[in-house]
């Protein structure tokens, strides 16, 4: 624990401004108290001024030492004062570098305690050999093709052949990109998690949101060694419209600042808009917001002709998650918007869980989600 006396620095105009007044009635009573004299002595020399005027003009340097007399005369009451002033000022003056100093001392050390903590914290990390248990859910997952026990609901007339949705596919994991298109979905609040909603089922509190998700997936992530570039912006606030517009720009300089990146996700939570619809999986004790891989085609006015790299990375993290923890992922969509992942070979849409889910579901999922890339990478 840390003590320090800080000065509030109010206190301190108030007392100089105390201080300067009283110097200056000071003065003036001097002043006044010197004029006075100055007068009852006046009739004493008036008589000798004639006396005086004839040496000066007789001896001009009379007159100068006079002048300068008088000069030392009004210094002695005001000098001692101008020191005296000055002490304070530069009392005042250290009084305040001190507590800026005291100031950036307290914000160093609430630092490195954060840092601290941040370094110290325990991350839970997912379990392996538990057993998993999809809940039952009002919305049946509907899928048109399977390969190897991966599920593909296929919402386009492209031919999904065993060549394209074979998982031989080779990324540069050395760094992950995740980012958000719709920043300020949230989910129903908690007793842990209750937030202010800004929208139906949206906030722009970012602790409450699916960046709040990102955060936990960007943590577990940098557990297994991964570098991790999280963006926060919001792109779906003040205007929904454009949001995919505004993601782009992002990812885009992302990806510039960053050559040779190859995973790229855009974090969701489904958009179905009432609090019905919550896809859970419990995996061993715990509850967690079941997660589906969206993927966008070439179906859209910006060219995607290499969709497919995109779905055998899909298909590769799915087949691993089905390995480990069945029911963790529901099947695959395949749809003709590219939703961005023309940008990267990785690129993909993960929706965690839905409306229904709570935030500490959607959060339980990020270690299981991170143990899963870490094995299949």
């Amino acid at each position: 624990m840390i003590n320090m006396a800080v000065i509030s620095l109010k206190d301190i105009i108030k007392y100089l401004i105390k201080f300067f007044i009283g110097i200056c009635a000071i003065i003036a009573i001097m002043k006044y108290s010197v004029g006075v004299k100055k007068n009852i002595e006046q009739s004493k020399v008036l008589k000798e001024n004639s006396l005086i005027a004839c040496l000066d003009t007789t001896i001009p340097g009379i007159q100068s030492m006079n002048n300068e007399e008088e000069k030392k005369e009004d210094n002695i009451s005001i000098e001692p004062l101008k020191l005296a002033l000055g002490l304070e000022l530069e009392m005042l003056s250290s009084v305040i570098k001190q507590e800026t100093k005291n100031e950036n001392i307290v914000e160093n050390v609430t630092e490195n305690i954060a840092e601290s903590k941040e370094k110290n914290e325990v991350i839970e990390k997912a379990k392996t050999g538990v057993k998993t248990e999809v809940q039952s859910s009002k919305v049946p997952n509907k899928y048109t093709t399977q390969y190897n026990g991966v599920k593909i609901k296929n919402e386009t007339n492209y031919k999904l052949t065993k060549e394209i949705l074979t998982p031989n596919i080779k990324v540069n994991s050395d760094k992950i990109v995740i980012f958000h298109t719709h920043s300020s979905e949230s989910y129903t609040s908690s007793e842990k998690y209750k937030y202010k909603a800004t929208g139906n089922f949206r906030t722009t509190d970012k602790n409450y949101s699916v960046i709040r998700v990102g955060r936990e997936l960007e943590k577990q992530l940098k557990s297994y060694k991964y570098e991790v570039i999280h963006n926060e912006t919001l792109h779906d606030y003040p205007s929904y419209t454009g949001s995919y517009s505004n993601s782009l720009k992002t990812v885009t300089k992302i990806l510039k600042d960053n050559k040779n990146t190859d995973i790229v996700i855009d974090l969701h939570r489904d958009a179905i808009g009432d609090n019905t619809y919550a896809p859970t999986v419990k995996i061993g004790d715990e509850y967690a917001a079941q997660l589906m891989f969206v993927i966008g085609g070439n179906g859209s006015k910006t060219k995607h002709e290499n969709w497919s790299q995109n779905l055998k990375f899909a298909v590769k993290i799915q087949e691993k998650a089905n390995e480990m923890y069945p029911g963790l992922f529901k099947p695959i969509i395949l749809r003709y918007a590219s939703y961005n992942q023309q940008v990267a070979k990785a690129a993909v849409i993960i929706e965690v869980g839905a409306t229904g889910n709570t935030l500490d579901q959607a959060l339980a999922s990020m270690k299981y989600l991170a143990k899963v890339m870490d094995e299949a990478l």
